[in-house]
């Protein structure tokens, strides 16, 4: 008969065992204390892009009568860039009030239609139509200079085309009036 031979820890590395998943545990209590009492807001995407120049790009027209859009049509003026697609429950929401700011003529508003095909890009426009130029940017290489997470994403670049602010998701009318408008009035009163 074989004989066993039980092998015991020693106490020590026992109670190592034990704690080891405790203090995991304590670790991951202090990070999510520090994330949320760090008074930075979560929703708030940061962006590499902010103060520096548009990246150069030049992008087809998606309709015939409305040109396309590139790096030089952001120069002389502040514009918004609002990246959309048809895919989009979101852009579908902004449509409304980027129409009523495009109506109200307070800035010229430029889309790029991100990774859609065209006839569906068009069919999503026909409804409303805020955008003075429409680039398509099929790859996406557009929107990946850009720093865009995803879509909907607005642009705010001022007349030296260099993008100043950065929203991520569908404008509201409250964005536009506490986010975008005030930025648009302090841009155009610097000119």
């Amino acid at each position: 008969m074989a004989e066993t031979v039980e092998i015991k820890a020693a106490p020590q590395r026992r109670a190592l065992f034990t704690l080891l998943p405790l203090a995991g545990f304590a670790v991951l209590v202090v990070l999510f204390a520090l994330a949320v009492f760090s008074g930075r807001d979560p929703s708030v995407l940061p962006s590499a892009m902010i103060d520096k120049p548009a990246p150069d790009f030049d992008l087809p027209a998606l309709k015939d009568g409305k040109p396309g859009l590139a790096r030089g049509d952001l120069t002389g003026q502040p514009v918004l860039v609002n990246f959309f697609a048809s895919w989009c429950a979101p852009c579908r929401e902004e449509q409304g009030t980027l129409a009523g700011l495009a109506a109200a003529g307070t800035v010229p508003i430029y889309g790029v239609v991100y990774k859609d095909a065209p006839d569906k890009a068009k069919q999503f426009l026909a409804a409303s139509d805020p955008y003075a130029r429409i680039g398509q940017d099929e790859s996406g290489r557009t929107a990946i200079d850009f720093g865009v997470y995803g879509v909907p994403e607005t642009y705010i670049v001022d007349g030296a085309g260099r993008i100043r602010y950065r929203y991520a998701g569908a404008v509201t009318p409250e964005v536009l009036a506490d986010e975008i408008l005030p930025r648009l009035k302090a841009l155009q009163a610097t000119k």
